[in-house]
């Protein structure tokens, strides 16, 4: 089967690229709304199944469909991607001096072979990060000069703030770029 990527996000391709299984990249428009009644680890999943059914008219048999969603939760609060980059520095004093937990969901589609209808199988992966208190000028210094717009909880693990704030990770660090690449590896296995 030829196994499509459904992401924009630069850091999924580069991590499903290091399983060196051949894909390719597809867009998918698909609103990252839920059910207000969703938290944790649900979120994501959710949305990874949404992104799965927007995509699902265009899926051929012999292809399988990879979609995510990445998800920062603390203290019974969601935080997506920041609007701004004032809301960018928000999050982070909140992540600041916390542990918080990152989930992604994964949705796999493909079509069954004799019906013709879609098959989904999902998982969904946690990792707790704790964050040392950090002060307002490495947050300015991190948001100003990497804009983190795009990420989860606004910071990106493998870039500045990762480097000098993270004092523990439980779990996989993949997994907080966006992608748990050991359970995809087993998936796909």
């Amino acid at each position: 089967m030829k196994l499509l990527l459904a992401s924009a996000s630069p850091r999924r391709r580069e991590l499903l690229a290091g399983l060196d299984i051949p894909f390719t990249v597809v867009s998918v428009n698909a609103a990252e709304s839920y059910p207000s009644n969703l938290a944790a680890g649900d979120i994501p999943l959710y949305i990874s199944r949404e992104k799965a059914e927007a995509y699902i008219p265009q899926l051929h048999p012999d292809e399988l469909l990879l979609t995510a969603d990445t998800i920062v939760w603390l203290h019974d609060t969601m935080l997506g991607k920041p609007a701004d980059l004032d809301d960018a520095r928000r999050m982070l004093r909140l992540l600041s001096g916390n542990t918080h937990q990152v989930y992604t969901g994964v949705t796999f589609t493909r079509l069954d072979a004799s019906t013709g209808l879609p098959v989904m199988q999902s998982l969904v992966d946690v990792t707790d990060v704790t964050f040392r208190e950090l002060t307002d000028d490495e947050i300015d210094y991190y948001v100003t000069r990497y804009r983190p717009l795009d990420k989860a909880g606004a910071y990106g693990i493998q870039e500045y703030i990762g480097y000098i704030g993270v004092t523990s990770i439980h779990g996989s660090y993949f997994n907080v770029m966006g992608l748990p690449v050991h359970r995809l590896h087993r998936f796909l296995s």
